[in-house]
């Protein structure tokens, strides 16, 4: 028996009739894309268009608006202002370009902002991600300082299982869950074991 697979563009056609309500823009939007050299494919489950297979434009949907979301949009000249972070010093590089349920999209103007997205990604233009810097809890940072074997384990691990136990540890709001998680995860990590390695299949 084969499997049905499902191609990219009936995956977009999909999206955009799962959001009925902005059917409109989300066509529009699509087709300006669509007349460009950038190739249609779905990335997180959105509409995506990419350039040597580097996202440049997304299409999103959501309950109060839909957008046309620019990967490197800080590097836009925006001229009709048209574009927001949607979240202010977290947000580097993406921009948003937000259509609500009356708003007609402007078919010329759009081209102009995605032709000016291809010029930019050819030209290298991007803002690479930060690392997040390792913020160790107290408790876990006690037994590291007091501990010198499970200190070496603990280096050991790669930076995001070093992650995994950190924020695993910090997330609990009580300090008897966060010493409970802790003496959990302090046999896995002397056993070089990265936390979902461990409860991946639970």
């Amino acid at each position: 028996m084969t499997s049905l697979v499902i191609s990219d563009d009936e995956k977009v056609s999909a999206y955009i009739d799962k959001h009925q309500q902005w059917s409109k823009q989300l066509s529009a939007l699509r087709k300006q894309l669509l007349s460009t050299e950038l190739v249609e494919t779905v990335k997180w489950g959105a509409p995506s268009y990419t350039l040597d297979k580097k996202i440049v434009v997304s299409l999103v949907g959501f309950k109060t608006h839909c957008a046309l979301w620019f990967t490197q949009g800080v590097f836009l000249t925006d001229e009709s202002k048209v574009l927001i972070n949607a979240q202010e010093g977290t947000t580097k590089g993406l921009r948003q370009w937000r259509f609500e349920i009356d708003d007609k999209v402007n078919t010329k103007l759009v081209k102009t902002y995605i032709v000016e997205a291809i010029a930019n990604q050819k030209a290298g233009k991007q803002i690479k991600s930060e690392k997040k810097q390792l913020a160790i809890p107290p408790e876990l940072q006690g037994v590291l300082n007091k501990n010198a074997k499970i200190s070496k384990s603990f280096e050991k691990l790669s930076p995001g299982k070093q992650r995994e136990y950190a924020d695993h540890i910090a997330s609990a709001k009580q300090e008897k869950t966060r010493l409970s998680r802790l003496e959990k995860a302090l046999p896995m990590i002397q056993q070089g074991i990265g936390l979902n390695d461990s409860y991946k299949n639970r």
